[in-house]
């Protein structure tokens, strides 16, 4: 597919139960926050009937770590779709600190789609992402 993906965002602010003993936002916090927003983008965007049909399994995150967050800073999250096979799909992930552009997270994830109902590997068809490119 040569489109341009489409990028989906949404802020959040850090607050204490995110930060770890040395009073930054804690790595497994952000592995969080990229499945929240992997899900979220998906929900808005996925035709409902596709949604009762096919669910998403993680495969692999991929971490670079960049920065450090702490409480009270202002974070944008940002996703986009990548690359797929017949079965997995690649998606993207930035965190940034939202008042200084600065990248604190830059992830790649691998997903796998799945038979909502019994749990297999489903087929990817060119068709379902097709609300998530311009």
């Amino acid at each position: 597919m040569n489109q341009t993906p489409e990028i989906f965002e949404y802020s959040i602010k850090v607050s204490q139960k995110d930060l770890d003993e040395l009073d930054h936002v804690n790595n497994v916090r952000y592995v969080q926050w990229m499945e929240d927003i992997a899900k979220r983008h998906w929900n808005e965007r996925a035709p409902v009937e596709i949604k009762q049909k096919f669910i998403w399994m993680v495969l692999r995150h991929e971490i670079d770590y960049k920065g450090q967050a702490f409480l009270g800073d202002e974070l944008l999250l940002q996703t986009y779709v990548g690359e797929h096979t017949h079965v997995t799909s690649q998606r993207h992930v930035l965190i940034r600190n939202k008042e200084t552009g600065k990248i604190l997270i830059q992830a790649l994830s691998t997903w796998c789609l799945l038979d909502a109902e019994t749990k297999r590997p489903a087929k990817i068809t060119e068709g379902m992402f097709k609300e998530f490119y311009k």
